[in-house]
C-alpha cells in the first residue's frame, strides 16, 4: 500500500498533521505502508488536486482540502483490497 500526503510548498503544518494522523492509524490497525509528504505544486496538478492537503491512497485521491480524523483514515485503509485479502486468508 502507498499513500501519499500532497500540499502546497507554504502549507504550514497541515501536511505534517495528516500524516502524523496516518501514521497513527496504520500503527494502530499493525498495517505496513509507503509513507510519502510532498510540498510540490507539479505533484498536486498532476494528481488534479488544487487544495491542499490531499491524500492518495494507492494513487486514488480520498481527501483534499481538509485534516481528515483517524477514524476516517482507518475507513480507508481497511477498504483497500490487499487488505481484506489478507484477512480473509487468515479467517
Amino acid at each position: 500500500m502507498r499513500i501519499d500526503i500532497v500540499c502546497k510548498p507554504d502549507s504550514g503544518n497541515r501536511g505534517e498533521r495528516v500524516l502524523t494522523r496516518v501514521r497513527q492509524a496504520l500503527e494502530e490497525m499493525g498495517v505496513r505502508a509507503e509513507v510519502h509528504l510532498f510540498h510540490d505544486m507539479k505533484k498536486m496538478v498532476d494528481n488534479r488536486v488544487y487544495v491542499g492537503p490531499a491524500l492518495i491512497v494507492d494513487d486514488v485521491v480520498r481527501i483534499a482540502g481538509r485534516v481528515p480524523e483517524v477514524r476516517e483514515l482507518k475507513a480507508f485503509i481497511a477498504e483497500r483490497p490487499r487488505y481484506l485479502q489478507r484477512f480473509q486468508d487468515v479467517a
